[in-house]
């Protein structure tokens, strides 16, 4: 349910200061000054292709052969930015783990992202008959279809952790851990609360629904990576934070350029009353909100300095979820 909006044609988004005091902190390894040296594009997109094979690897067609279409369809869809897997990567990195331990958490929380917006995407959901560019799932193979995408792909991911998540690099107890943190995120107090509370239209909650449809995706994938790494309760607990805030960043700023993108012919439109900070307090808000939420992720990392420069890959993803300094094509 987060990081799935691509818009192309802006890729920069200057956010002013917000009205009221905002504490900014830098990291004090320096990573407030390199981090704007370091080559996130290049980190990103060579996760992404190692990903996406991973993926097809994992979703390989067989018997009923319709089902695994729609799946490969979501899960493989071109200009994916697998922000949630990268995320999970970085994560588990910045805490020593090896990278070959996350792929499979990694792919797991993409299938599972795929499968939220399979959902979200339902004539009886937010109603959107596009994805990124291309037909949404239940405009392709139809709503029937699509329904048995987003079943198969939620447990496809839990089996996908236990079976390919090498043993000898990651204790059962921690992977318990990981898919008890994936359960908790998409369940009834996590994103599908946020989709329940946005059906109910109005302006109320707002804040809520930020949180659970767009936050849990994000805090998930950081805590999951922190969790394969064997990181510290207190420095899981950063990173949920962190990743809540870049989660509802990634989202709030999508909705900024999309509101500003907007012709005047479409101007007011809201899809089933889709609860935004844009959509209720305008954009002049939601970029004050954005840049908050900029300030909090950056606040999680301050007392993770003794990781040095591994940290900067966390450090320069909250900069592109607030400004989109590049583009992926």
């Amino acid at each position: 349910m987060v990081f799935s909006t691509v818009i192309t044609s802006s890729s920069y988004i200057c956010l002013p200061r917000a009205t009221r005091p905002i504490t900014r902190r830098s990291i004090r390894c320096s990573a407030a000054s390199v981090s704007s040296k370091f080559d996130l594009k290049t980190y990103w997109t060579t996760l992404i292709t190692e990903i996406d094979q991973k993926l097809d690897e994992a979703i390989t067609v067989q018997y009923p052969q319709q089902i695994y279409e729609a799946m490969r369809y979501s899960v493989l869809a071109k200009g994916a930015k697998r922000a949630p897997p990268v995320m999970c990567v970085a994560a588990c990195e910045l805490f020593g783990g090896d990278r070959l331990a996350a792929y499979p958490t990694a792919c797991a929380l993409e299938m599972v992202h795929a499968a939220s917006l399979i959902h979200d995407d339902l004539p009886c959901m937010d109603d959107d008959p596009s994805r990124r560019g291309q037909p949404s799932n239940h405009t392709k193979f139809g709503v029937d279809m699509a329904i048995l995408a987003g079943d198969a792909l939620f447990p496809l991911g839990f089996r996908h952790i236990v079976s390919h998540t090498p043993t000898n690099l990651v204790p059962e107890t921690q992977l318990l851990r990981v898919v008890t943190e994936i359960a908790r995120a998409v369940g009834s107090t996590g994103m599908a609360a946020g989709q329940f509370l946005d059906l109910e239209g109005g302006p109320n909650g707002v804040d809520f629904v930020q949180e659970k449809k767009f936050g849990e995706m994000g805090q998930c994938s950081a805590v999951c990576g922190a969790l394969l790494a064997g990181a510290s309760d207190d420095e899981i607990e950063r990173l949920r934070k962190y990743g809540r805030a870049v989660g509802i960043l990634y989202q709030v700023v999508d909705d900024i350029l999309e509101a500003k993108l907007e012709t005047e012919e479409k101007e007011g439109e809201n899809k089933k009353g889709k609860k935004s900070y844009v959509s209720i307090y305008g954009v002049e808000k939601a970029m004050e909100v954005a840049e908050e939420l900029r300030s909090e992720a950056k606040k999680e990392l301050d007392c993770l300095e003794k990781y040095g420069e591994k940290v900067l890959p966390l450090y320069s993803f909250v900069d592109y979820a607030a400004d989109r300094g590049f583009s992926f094509k």
